[in-house]
C-alpha cells in the first residue's frame, strides 16, 4: 500500500478510537456524576495515549 493510504487508514483508526472514548466517557458521566468522571477521564486519557503510542510503533 502507498504511504498516503496507510496514513488515511491510521487516521480513520484514530478517529474511531477517539469516538469510542468520547462515548465511553459520556456514558460514565451520565451514570456517575462529576466525581466519577474525573477519575475515569484520567484513566481513559492514559489508555488513549498508550493506544496512540502502540499504533505509532506499528508503522
Amino acid at each position: 500500500m502507498s504511504k498516503g493510504v496507510m496514513n488515511f487508514v491510521r487516521g480513520m483508526g484514530m478517529g474511531l478510537a477517539l469516538g469510542c472514548l468520547a462515548g465511553a466517557v459520556g456514558n460514565q458521566y451520565m451514570q456517575n456524576g462529576k466525581k466519577g468522571l474525573k477519575r475515569n477521564l484520567g484513566k481513559a486519557l492514559k489508555n488513549m495515549s498508550d493506544l496512540v503510542q502502540e499504533v505509532g510503533d506499528m508503522f
